[in-house]
Formats: C-alpha cells, sequence, structure tokens
C-alpha cells in the first residue's frame, strides 16, 4: 500500500457537491453487485440528505470526508447512531451507530478508507459510542475484507422474507 498525503476532516455544508457524487458512484458500484437489491437514488433525495445533515446544530451524525493534497475530494464516511432498545426489549442498550465508508475507485488501496475509518471511530468513541457496525452485502467481498482487516466480524445473522 502505497499512502499519500491526506486530510480527513468534518464534511460542512459546501461539501454537500462532493458527497453527492460519492453516494452516486457508490449507488452504482453497489447496482452491480445486486440490482434487485440496489438503485441509484434520485440527486435531489441525495442533496436533501446531506444538506439535511449538515445543517443539524446538533451534530448527531459523523460526517468526515477525505481530501488529497490537492484539495480532492476522494472519501467519505458517515456514523450513523442508533437508538437503544426500548426498555421492554432484551437487548443491552449499548451506544452503537452504523458506519459507512466510501473511496472512489481510482483512490482505493493508498490508506484512504482506514484513514476514514479510523477518523470514524474516534468521532464515536469521543461521543460515547461503544459499537459501531458496518451492514455490507454478502456479494462485495472488498468491503468485508476491508471491515474484517480492521477487526469488525460477523455479529449475527440477518434473515428476511418478501411478503406479497
Amino acid at each position: 500500500m502505497h499512502e499519500t498525503q491526506l486530510t480527513v476532516r468534518p464534511a460542512t455544508l459546501a461539501d454537500v457537491p462532493a458527497l453527492v457524487e460519492l453516494r452516486l458512484a457508490n449507488a452504482e458500484a453497489h447496482l452491480a453487485l445486486d440490482a434487485g437489491t440496489y438503485r441509484v437514488p434520485q440527486r435531489a433525495a441525495v442533496v436533501r440528505h446531506f444538506a439535511d445533515r449538515l445543517a443539524d446544530d446538533a451534530g448527531q451524525d459523523g460526517i468526515l470526508l477525505a481530501e488529497d493534497h490537492d484539495g480532492r475530494v476522494v472519501g467519505m464516511v458517515e456514523v450513523l447512531p442508533q437508538p437503544a432498545p426500548p426498555e421492554h426489549q432484551i437487548l443491552r442498550p449499548v451506544p452503537s451507530a452504523q458506519v459507512h465508508t466510501v473511496v472512489l475507485p481510482d483512490a482505493r488501496g493508498l490508506g484512504r478508507g482506514s484513514a476514514l475509518l479510523h477518523a470514524a471511530e474516534r468521532w464515536a468513541a469521543e461521543r460515547g459510542i461503544r459499537y459501531l457496525s458496518a451492514g455490507i452485502h454478502h456479494r462485495n467481498l472488498d468491503a468485508v475484507r476491508f471491515y474484517s482487516r480492521h477487526g469488525y466480524s460477523e455479529a449475527g445473522l440477518s434473515l428476511g422474507k418478501s411478503v406479497d
């Protein structure tokens, strides 16, 4: 792995266009994995999502981005805190979040995803989040290898069924 100079920083409203491009590129890649599961969202919906999240003064979600030395945004990570289970459920109320990492295809293999994931873990820990999960499609072998290299492991099984 050959690392290059990289800056990982919190995203701002000015970064919405770059975040939208990352989300749409990621959607295209996932569509190729399983067109029956994934879709490419409407650009306007993605713009609204990031604009709303970044305008939120409470900063509930962590959205960090990676810039190359020339200022080009090459990746992002979202940390999405999850609600605690209700008191009537049996799950322990461990503060948790989902993490979603995206790096542009031509920027992979240079430590950018690792830098983003480490920054996301620090962001989460600073806010008392003790458990991160990464929902990965079983066919996305690159993502499975990436998260596994960083200590993420299988954490249960999700079963589903379509009903008509």
